[in-house]
């Protein structure tokens, strides 16, 4: 090995380091903090406690709040997988003029009428539907701003599958929601836990909708509580913030550990016998 290629690696190892460090510490004192007796802002050896728990616990919201994340992520991840496997189907399946078209609108809208400024008439639909303070009603506002991106992922998985597997089920008598569960659901497989898995990343994350929806501190998700954890000077309270942050990213990576040992990069498809 020359000098310069002995240069050359020595400088992306360095590189490599640094970048793995930048995003490590981060994780590293997220995992500290929440047993540090004394928490700061820098990265530390802790004090050992587990007081920070017990503190969390006697808030009557935080057990609660993880829960509502939960249903609110799951109850969304069932509408749009369920809604966009069929609209995906569909459009893969049926010609329409300016299907196409029609399929990049979907996706410009939903990127562009987002957020604050779809908030207000979004706000007086659910008012006239009686959905404000309701759980219902986030996961459908939710569903609907998800749905029309992954849509748009979906179709390319269903045109991936063959239809010929399609008109062979046909030959013998299965009806078209047996060719849906049957043959293409199971194909698709991978473009479903793909879409699962993004909805619910988006979900559990997500402040601004039930924020404003939900008015009950009972049925407010985690990502909204979190903002109860300062003072009202705006000061962040480390030992609550840290804890609860822990506990908030623990489904995220049981949900990353179950699929990538489900599937990993062996994402296939099969047809039901």
């Amino acid at each position: 090995m020359s000098p310069r290629e002995m240069v050359g690696r020595i400088g992306f190892y360095t590189l490599v380091a640094l970048a793995t460090a930048f995003f490590a510490l981060p994780m590293l004192w997220l995992v500290s903090t929440p047993f540090d007796a004394q928490p700061g802002l820098a990265l530390a050896i802790p004090d050992p406690t587990l007081g920070n728990f017990s503190e969390l616990l006697d808030n009557r919201y935080a057990l609660g709040s993880l829960l509502n994340s939960i249903l609110l992520a799951v109850g969304t991840a069932l509408l749009v997988v369920a809604f966009a496997a069929t609209a995906a189907y569909s459009l893969s399946r049926v010609r329409i003029p300016g299907r196409d078209v029609l399929l990049y609108l979907l996706l410009l809208l939903s990127s562009i009428v987002t957020g604050t400024a779809a908030m207000v008439p979004i706000f007086l639909l659910m008012f006239e539907l009686g959905l404000i303070d309701s759980r219902v009603g986030v996961v459908l506002v939710l569903s609907g701003g998800l749905l029309p991106a992954a849509i748009f992922i979906l179709k390319d998985f269903m045109d991936s599958v063959p239809k010929s597997y399609e008109e062979s089920a046909r030959v013998f008598g299965a009806s078209s929601f047996q060719i849906l569960k049957d043959v293409v659901v199971p194909v698709i497989r991978p473009g479903l836990s793909t879409i699962s898995v993004w909805t619910i990343v988006n979900v559990w994350g997500n402040f601004l909708v039930p924020f404003i929806l939900l008015r009950d501190a009972d049925k407010q998700p985690a990502a909204v509580l979190m903002r109860t954890f300062y003072t009202e000077g705006g000061s962040p309270n480390l030992e609550l913030i840290s804890t609860f942050s822990l506990l908030f990213s623990v489904p995220v990576i049981v949900m990353y550990l179950f699929v990538n040992r489900k599937y990993g990069f062996r994402f296939y498809g099969g047809i039901k016998s």
